[in-house]
């Protein structure tokens, strides 16, 4: 297996397109071609994890947080970040990131927040909008099923839990070949009245081009017709943080408790106790703190992420307990769910677990 294999069924998992503008996620060093041979995962590259990767024979490391985000114009090791990089390409060791797009997909970063926790009933706290495409195309009659299929074999027609999600409606279509044309049907010069069918998929944006290429491979006209629109409905499969139900169901200090044990850390910081029953929980891995309003306008007890600043933690305004349990500790199980996805894809590639514990904070 090579590295290009590997970063595909990353990125099918959670597209590049879904991280946020400032991010830097996918392949920050190496060759795709390269052939791997064993794997690190990891929060953070550190030097230290680098070191353990040439220890262990590992080629490449896979890490949450990007060790680039912006440009680096020397490289003379002054800063950790030179160094990492300087070091990796100097062992051809490969570094892939998966940030804000594995925090943006159903099935990632929060979702596994979530199964700590013991969230039912969970849904996106904060989806995205302005990712949905409506594709519509006109075909003949007898072409409907080949071009339905085409389509739902590129992506399109997915809604939530449900695939193959497509509407279609009949009616007249005409049209007059010209003299240079090469019409699958119909006579040059003439106008030609075809009974056709419209079909209609919605479909999230990164996946534009190859639907519409295999939109156009499998349709027998020379001239396709067809339109895309925005669809201004939120798309509840991507977006920011999770909601849902707390199955246990407590006080604050019950919560707490748990959250204290689950997330292996001997403090939390949070507001006020408002005396209320815990029962939905809002959460974000890592920095959440521009989710407080709302998480607020859904209802929340209480939202669970890190990073507030002390001026933040007044925005909870005695309607939400607010909940810092430090950004690694949001996080650190990122790395069991990227172990576990890879080894279900790819059961016979080394791969483990770094064995460095990359938080940068400690507590006294």
């Amino acid at each position: 297996m090579n590295i290009k294999a590997l970063c595909d069924f990353l990125e099918s998992y959670a597209p590049l397109a879904y991280q946020e503008d400032y991010d830097n996620s996918g392949l920050i060093i190496g060759r795709s071609e390269t052939e791997l041979k064993k794997g690190i995962v990891c929060l953070d590259c550190t030097e230290a994890v680098v070191d353990e990767a040439i220890t262990t024979g590992a080629n490449i490391i896979i890490a949450h947080h990007p060790i680039v985000f912006g440009g680096l114009k020397r490289f003379t090791g002054k800063s950790y970040v030179e160094r990492v990089v300087m070091k990796a390409i100097q062992h051809d060791i490969a570094i892939y990131a998966i940030h804000t797009n594995l925090d943006n997909v159903k099935l990632g970063v929060n979702n596994e927040i979530a199964n700590r926790i013991g969230l039912q009933k969970r849904q996106i706290l904060a989806p995205k909008e302005g990712e949905i495409r409506k594709l519509t195309c006109y075909c003949p009659n007898e072409h409907v099923g080949v071009l339905r299929d085409a389509l739902f074999a590129a992506g399109a027609g997915q809604i939530g839990n449900y695939s193959e999600c497509s509407f279609t409606s009949t009616g007249e279509g005409t049209f007059k070949p010209g003299h240079r044309s090469n019409a699958y049907i119909g006579e040059k010069g003439i106008r030609h009245y075809e009974p056709e069918t419209c079909i209609e998929v919605i479909f999230p944006q990164h996946l534009q081009s190859e639907i519409v290429q295999n939109m156009i491979n499998h349709h027998p006209y020379e001239e396709v017709a067809y339109q895309i629109s925005r669809i201004e409905n939120p798309n509840q499969e991507v977006g920011s943080g999770m909601i849902g139900m707390w199955e246990q169901s407590g006080n604050l200090e019950d919560f707490l408790a748990h959250c204290k044990k689950q997330f292996k850390t001997g403090v939390i910081k949070h507001t006020a106790d408002l005396g209320k029953k815990i029962e939905k929980v809002a959460i974000c891995g890592g920095s959440g703190s521009f989710l407080t309003k709302v998480a607020i306008a859904q209802g929340a007890d209480v939202l669970f992420t890190s990073d507030f600043k002390y001026h933040q933690f007044f925005d909870a305004e005695a309607k939400i307990v607010l909940i810092d349990v430090g950004h690694y500790e949001s996080e650190q199980f990122t790395m069991d769910l990227l172990l576990e996805i890879i080894q279900n894809k790819f059961p016979t590639f080394a791969l483990s677990l770094t064995k460095i514990n990359t938080n940068p904070v400690f507590y006294y």
